[in-house]
């Protein structure tokens, strides 16, 4: 049986992990350093990997979606699963080679390059689930590897308080999510995606459904980091390793949004309040708008810069919301793009603000023995000494913050014209609120950028250590990136489109 090219890819990540793991462990007492061997290990497999995405990538676009079944197992390729597998690879390739420096000679070491490597296996993987069972299977495999990966500093307190927060969280959240999908098999009889789509378009009465739509909100909603339910957030983005908070704000959570969205496009047609089908648009734009406004309340009042950028991501999730909210209430195309385009563009730009963040806490702190917490104070005049690192997390917050010419303005720019293209009052208000709050964020997100320019550096900054070229050389590609996008948005649109597509096909009645 020929295997799909994305079917390659899943199996080249997951298969290479123990191999990632078993080189560094094995070389552990050889005359080379286990470390090097472990971390190139992992570059070579997402090396590898590219292959098959540009494969998948390419049938995407003369096929369709392409559908591959085992036995009860099915996974399938469309635009939305072609879209997180490209962003997965991309910061899973940069944190790899990023934390190089940082993580050379940490106690298990290689265990972190083989989690990175499976982690992006299981995203994948995830995303292309055919059915209710194998996306909660994938989304507990996620769960756990970027456990693993939270509570990496074992031997420090915060570390482990953080990941057990994260742990128990998403344990409650899968828990629920799994008796949702129980209450949609005593209704359907199916746990194919596709199938229960048809099922529900013909059912009456569907109060179960109802129930289940609300248990895979809350559930997927831990991971997604929906507001209240993101307490575990800053915790995790805070304590982890700074490569693993790319991931966790870069991807993770993006993954946990395109899981959700996958449970609840298969009961679309679940019957609401009006006798029609329920409007799952309203919904996702209501906590849309409460995430952008606690998410930068709560940001506003931090002072350490890795906090402040995990709260500044309820935000961003918030705007991802808001366009796909607006796609699923309109029925139009331009909104879907723009949150997706949004979904993208921000795991570009939290990925280099957590990498340059990550960075001149590793000069100014982990280098020198410290691992203290980054404060904003701690940067004044950083970039008289540091001027890429500076000139990295300054491209990374301001085009945050939604200035041109980042990718940041032109997604929330698309997500805007959409919003009033509908030419609904009080869409046009929320997408108003939502420019809004991208002026709002600028309160923390520019004070950081002053400081850096300072003329006056200080003390932690004189006292800091030299910037390895490994650490900075992922840096250049993310700028590249996130100023490309947005000088030239049309060179995303090979993948926001056909994932927009996909999006409002499987939520259509």
């Amino acid at each position: 049986m020929p295997y799909p090219a994305f079917v390659w890819l899943i199996a080249i990540l997951l298969g290479a992990a123990p191999l990632v793991y078993l080189s560094g462990r094995l070389a552990h007492n050889r005359p080379f350093h286990r470390r090097s061997v472990a971390r190139w290990a992992a570059v070579v497999a997402f090396g590898v990997a590219w292959s098959p995405y540009l494969y998948a990538l390419s049938a995407l676009n003369s096929q369709g979606t392409v559908t591959f079944t085992l036995g009860v197992v099915s996974l399938r390729a469309d635009g939305l699963s072609i879209l997180l597998a490209g962003l997965v690879l991309v910061l899973g390739t940069l944190v790899t080679l990023f934390s190089a420096p940082s993580m050379a000679g940490e106690s298990g070491e290689s265990k972190y390059y083989a989690m990175i490597v499976a982690l992006s296996g299981v995203m994948i993987g995830l995303g292309c689930a055919g059915d209710l069972f194998n996306l909660w299977l994938w989304f507990e495999a996620m769960a756990v590897s970027s456990y693993l990966l939270v509570a990496f500093y074992r031997d420090e307190s915060a570390s482990l308080e953080a990941g057990f927060k994260y742990l128990v969280q998403s344990a409650i959240g899968s828990v629920l999510v799994l008796l949702a999908i129980a209450l949609v098999l005593a209704e359907t009889g199916t746990l194919d995606l596709l199938e229960i789509h048809e099922a529900t378009a013909t059912m009456p009465g569907l109060s179960f459904l109802l129930a289940a739509g609300a248990l895979f909100v809350v559930g997927f909603g831990v991971k997604v980091a929906l507001v209240p339910l993101h307490t575990w957030l800053p915790d995790a983005h805070a304590q982890a390793p700074s490569g693993v908070s790319a991931l966790l704000s870069g991807v993770v959570i993006e993954a946990g949004l395109v899981a959700l969205l996958r449970a609840l496009g298969s009961i679309a047609a679940v019957i609401g309040g009006g006798q029609g089908p329920l409007d799952w648009g309203i919904l996702l734009l209501s906590f849309g708008l409460l995430n952008m406004i606690a998410g930068n309340l709560l940001a506003l009042r931090q002072t350490q810069v890795k906090r402040m950028l995990a709260y500044s991501s309820l935000t961003h999730m918030g705007y991802m919301l808001v366009g796909i909210g607006v796609a699923l209430h309109a029925g139009q195309v331009a909104g879907a793009e723009g949150g997706l385009f949004h979904l993208l563009s921000h795991g570009l730009m939290k990925g280099l603000a957590f990498l340059a963040a990550g960075a001149l806490l590793y000069v100014l702190h982990s280098a020198l023995g410290d691992h203290g917490p980054l404060t904003i104070a701690e940067l004044g005049g950083a970039a008289q000494r540091y001027p890429l690192l500076a000139l990295a997390l300054s491209v990374a917050l301001l085009g945050l913050g939604g200035l041109p010419p980042f990718v940041g303005f032109m997604s929330k720019w698309q997500i805007l014209v959409a919003g009033v293209a509908t030419q609904e009052l009080w869409i046009v208000g929320v997408v108003i609120f939502a420019a809004l709050n991208s002026v709002f964020s600028l309160a923390y997100y520019a004070p950081v950028v002053n400081v850096m320019y300072r003329s006056k550096t200080s003390p932690v900054v004189q006292a800091g250590a030299s910037a390895p070229a490994l650490l900075q050389a992922p840096l250049v590609l993310l700028i590249v990136g996130t100023v490309a996008g947005g000088v030239w948005p049309a060179l995303v649109q090979g993948l926001t489109g056909p994932a927009a597509t996909a999006l409002l096909t499987a939520f259509s009645g």
